[in-house]
């Protein structure tokens, strides 16, 4: 690969939204791992029930992933108040809270899966609400 196609899929600002999930991919993934850690140390070794162990994953997760996402995924912002920009992104975060939380459940209680692995199905079509939601709302 070129090192001018490397430098673009990486650093320049762009509204591409291939280049963006891309990087949201990426972003993504160190999310889930804060959000994945956070699960595993508050349940595991903390011994907060999962569900709620969850909730604060998912909460930190959420603060990584607005952070990540407005200095290296979107360029393009719609909302000038920053303010009221997080609030969309968390509520967008929220829905995608409600189905972490109901994908979980059923995936442990109902599918038999371990915890852990319901979290990884559950993130992965969390992935795709989370972009496009965020990207159609808030990211033009």
């Amino acid at each position: 690969m070129p090192k001018e196609t490397v430098h673009k899929l990486l650093t320049q600002s762009t509204d591409k939204t291939g280049i963006q999930f891309f990087r949201y991919i990426f972003v993504g993934g160190v999310a889930f791992l804060v959000d994945f850690a956070s699960l595993y140390v508050f349940t595991d070794y903390i011994g907060v029930f999962y569900l709620i162990s969850a909730a604060i994953a998912f909460i930190l997760g959420l603060i990584t992933n607005y952070i990540l996402s407005i200095n290296w995924v979107f360029n393009r912002r719609s909302l000038d108040n920053k303010t009221i920009e997080f609030s969309v992104f968390a509520f967008i975060g929220i829905v995608g809270l409600g189905l972490n939380e109901l994908l979980i459940w059923f995936f442990t209680a109902e599918v038999g899966f371990f915890y852990l692995l319901s979290k990884i199905v559950a993130a992965i079509i969390i992935l795709f609400w989370n972009f496009f939601a965020r990207k159609v709302t808030l990211f033009k």
